[in-house]
């Protein structure tokens, strides 16, 4: 059953850069059926996932006789060396840590190409492959843990005695057949450790989530962001960590054995005003190469209002103001005031009211206008508080 081919393929997968590699059969995941249905069926998907359920189980529909998946894992990064010089008055986001480096798609792309390239060239002439990143159909972590590769845990990342939840995953079904390999016997036991911290309850503690509950999906979304998350989000721009920086699996754990993964500090820990009016040329030149610039700048300039709104820093105020005067985008403005209201509310104002009211005016669109009018009713409420107070 191609035992030597499967030795020479795990040799070369250790010369080209991958940390861990995993050999399965190409049965469907009978198991995944009822889950992912359920899923759907209670709006717990985020909408980002392969569309066809079916396509996610059978292999088949997907792929001509296949045989065998081989799956792969490439250790990142959980520690930044070198961050930014904190000065006084400068407030920077940060991205979560799978957005660190080169965007992990091109990287694992990179060394399953090699991968199948070498197979190829030893191989017997009829074989055939499908490669997949993050976006394909099959889900990566059920590839994974029956590969042997580590185990779904409760937070629904897959977890390696080596390196953690810190891993990229990727597969490539063929129509070569292998012994497989076999699953590990480790699990999460009786820790609850990244269910009791989530701080928005996405996690389910069985390896399931509400997707539209966790603050990665949040952070990703294009439109306002729900009320409930904002202050939750804290500083992080892209992502989230929480899960696995509670993880037991992951203490200690911090691997820099890919270059192309290492961060640069002043972009994964970006100055939050300079995003505010960032341009499209700098947007790219700047984020491009990073998994966390996918769904484009907008998401990001808002998530780096809330950031400043959350740090209450009153000297972003100017800029918020300046985005709302001048900013086409009326998400962006809604957010922006906001964010004013959140950070002037202990020392409220009649001009920057008055400012509001004035831009208020000129809003079209419905929930634009009603982030305006709560801004200024609940700067309103918060003076008549203070006038008050002093009376």
């Amino acid at each position: 059953m191609n035992q030597e081919l499967k030795e020479l393929i795990k040799t070369k997968a250790a010369e080209i850069g991958i940390d861990k590699i995993g050999f399965t059969h190409a049965e469907p995941f009978y198991s995944l059926e009822d889950k992912l249905k359920k899923q759907h069926a209670k709006g717990h998907h985020s909408g980002f996932e392969h569309k066809v359920i079916e396509e996610r189980i059978y292999p088949e529909k997907i792929f001509a006789e296949p045989k065998s998946i081989i799956s792969i894992a490439l250790a990142y990064p959980s520690k930044m060396p070198n961050k930014p010089p904190r000065v006084k008055g400068e407030r920077r986001g940060e991205f979560a840590r799978a957005s660190w480096g080169t965007d992990y798609h091109y990287v694992l792309r990179d060394r399953m190409n090699k991968l199948i390239k070498y197979i190829e060239e030893i191989g017997p002439e009829d074989v055939a492959f499908k490669p997949m990143v993050d976006t394909g159909e099959l889900v990566d972590v059920a590839v994974a843990q029956r590969a042997g590769i580590g185990f779904i845990g409760r937070n629904g990342l897959l977890i390696t005695k080596e390196f953690g939840s810190y891993v990229y995953l990727g597969e490539i079904i063929t129509n070569l057949e292998f012994e497989p390999d076999e699953e590990v016997t480790y699990d999460c036991g009786d820790c609850t450790r990244c269910v009791d911290a989530c701080p928005t309850d996405a996690l389910l503690g069985d390896g399931r989530m509400n997707a539209i509950r966790c603050l990665s999906y949040q952070t990703q979304t294009k439109g306002y962001m729900t009320k409930e998350y904002r202050r939750k989000m804290g500083h992080v721009i892209y992502g989230c960590d929480i899960c696995q920086i509670v993880c037991p699996y992951n203490k200690g754990i911090d691997s820099h054995i890919h270059e192309e993964m290492e961060p640069e500090p002043f972009n994964t820990n970006p100055k939050l005003k300079p995003l505010l009016t960032i341009s499209n040329r700098e947007f790219k030149e700047t984020f491009g190469n990073l998994a966390g610039s996918w769904r484009g700048k907008k998401p990001l300039q808002r998530n780096a209002i809330i950031a400043l709104a959350n740090y209450r820093d009153y000297s972003a105020v100017p800029d918020l103001l300046n985005v709302i005067d001048n900013d086409v985008r009326p998400m962006i403005r809604g957010t922006a005031a906001w964010a004013v209201a959140v950070i002037t509310q202990k020392r409220p104002n009649t001009e920057v009211i008055a400012f509001l009211e004035d831009a208020l005016l000129k809003e079209t669109e419905e929930e634009t206008i009603r982030e305006f009018q709560g801004a200024i009713e609940n700067l309103k409420a918060r003076m008549s508080q203070l006038e008050t107070k002093e009376n």
